[in-house]
């Protein structure tokens, strides 16, 4: 697509549109092994520890001031071309290494931030909005790292280095339904199978790999089993591992850090972004998304990160409950039932990502900046309908949010002069069933969860008492008789109104 540069200013000109510059090598978190992108690679060979991305060039982007990329990437926003509309926008921070023509943008990032409104605002005290990443292709933010990881996989096969790749992952629901979406518009190139914990997932999100013709399998047990079962696969037979052990989906993903960081004019002071944890991918990508911003300048500021859990998947939140770091052993949990069902997960395979970069963070800041807080189950589900019920989409994690920051706010670690950047992980349409047992009363008593009739909101029926007066497919009402229904049901429902 042509682009008229001259419309530009002349000094970021030369910047708008990015080519390959970067130098990528994987490197390993346990022994510190480097290799290269060269070949689908996710766990080190040496020591079977993750890996994380860096870019051997990434000094030449110093040479550019903090300022100078703000406009950077504030024009490049006027681009009309289609890889550089999505996370690729910020392209010399992602996939350096990735040109243009081998990138996927199926509309992806750049999903709306939207503040609470004054009734919400008020009961919480404190100034938030929800950032909606459920308005992201597949309804969920997973498809920020997947847009990067098979961004990868399709320069690779542009290179001529890997052919008919089969995709693999595990899933509590959203990673299935992004992968085969996104496996699926690369065609025969890419084909991909998903494992699911069998009636662990919600039947919306079964539907969206089986849709985009992914090869499902359901197994007994939770989603750390079936990691289990793909850890072996990818180490075992030539597949492609999608899950966020895939340093890939870790550097897509923090473009959401990215994102927030141009939404607020690129001022982080007095803010904190709250992110639900679940495989630990997510906070790990935010976490390294600002850091990556602040040494370059671009940010002056480290926002707060609260990693928020519920009581019933809550390893890093009890790995963290020991103040003294050498102290510190982490212990998966064995997960319960949980309406925040993508992040019940009890060994997240990004918690070595976590600790590291964590410790990075709170380093860079000059003082403690990362927080994990605990939440109980009816919380969750209590501030989700109460988000919902005042403008927001937001799905159970982002209840598991808002649940988080009222928690954060009793205990002292935020503040009414702050701004609360929640995450809503994935669209409520996705989890809405958990609403319906909800307010039918019929959650199962594993949940925790008593529901409370402030919340519930069920339908009426409203119906002709004379049976002669109800309309049918099969046998419509004369012109008469539907005016005596259509009067005879207003006013029955005004009454109910009180008009």
């Amino acid at each position: 697509m042509n682009t008229n540069l001259d419309l530009f200013p002349e000094d970021i000109r030369p910047h708008i549109i990015p080519s390959p510059k970067g130098d990528m090598y994987y490197k390993c978190l346990g022994c510190g092994a480097e290799y290269g992108i060269e070949e689908l690679l996710y766990v080190c060979p040496a020591c079977n520890q993750v890996l994380l991305i860096h870019d051997r060039n990434k000094d030449r982007l110093k040479a550019i001031p903090g300022e100078t990329w703000q406009r950077i990437f504030d024009y490049r926003k006027m681009l009309k071309i289609p890889a550089l509309k999505g996370i690729y926008r910020y392209h010399e921070f992602i996939g350096p290494s990735i040109p243009l023509e081998s990138i996927i943008y199926l509309g992806e990032g750049h999903t709306p931030m939207i503040e609470a409104n004054t009734v919400l605002q008020e009961k919480t005290g404190l100034k938030f909005y929800y950032k909606n990443d459920g308005q992201n292709p597949s309804a969920s933010f997973k498809d920020r790292g997947m847009a990067s990881a098979l961004s990868s996989i399709k320069y690779l096969i542009d290179q001529g280095l890997v052919s008919k790749v089969i995709s693999v992952c595990a899933s509590t629901g959203d990673t299935s339904a992004s992968a085969a979406l996104y496996a699926s518009y690369l065609g025969s190139q890419v084909k991909s199978a998903v494992l699911l914990p069998h009636k662990k997932v919600t039947s919306a999100q079964l539907a969206q790999p089986l849709g985009s013709g992914a090869r499902v399998f359901e197994i007994p047990g939770v989603f750390d089993d079936c990691m289990k079962v793909v850890e072996h696969l990818s180490s075992s037979y030539p597949v492609a591992l999608l899950n966020s052990k895939n340093a890939w989906r870790i550097l897509g993903q923090e473009s959401y850090s990215y994102e927030i960081a141009q939404d607020f004019d690129w001022d982080m002071d007095k803010k904190v972004v709250m992110v639900p944890i679940g495989n630990a991918g997510n906070i790990s990508a935010v976490m390294n998304g600002f850091l990556k911003f602040y040494n370059i300048g671009i940010i002056n500021k480290l926002p707060k990160i609260i990693g928020v859990q519920s009581e019933h998947a809550d390893p890093v939140y009890k790995y963290y409950l020991e103040p003294d770091e050498s102290k510190r052993e982490f212990t998966p949990v064995q997960t319960q039932p949980s309406v925040a069902q993508a992040a019940m997960i009890g060994n997240p395979v990004s918690m070595p990502r976590v600790i590291q970069i964590a410790r990075e963070y709170d380093a860079a800041s000059g003082h403690k900046n990362v927080f994990v807080v605990q939440v109980k189950e009816q919380q969750i589900m209590d501030w989700q309908l109460t988000a919902n019920q005042n403008g927001h989409i937001t799905c159970t994690q982002g209840g598991e949010c808002l649940a988080g920051m009222v928690q954060a706010k009793a205990l002292n670690i935020v503040d009414e002069n702050e701004t609360v950047i929640l995450d809503a992980t994935a669209h409520a349409i996705k989890f809405s069933g958990f609403q319906d047992l909800y307010f039918k009363g019929e959650l199962s008593d594993a949940y925790g969860i008593s529901s409370d009739s402030q919340f519930i909101n069920l339908p009426d029926f409203v119906s002709p008492d004379d049976p002669e007066l109800i309309p049918s497919q099969e046998k419509p009402l004369g012109s008469s008789q539907f005016q005596e229904f259509v009067k005879d049901v207003s006013k029955k429902i005004a009454i109910r109104l009180g008009l």
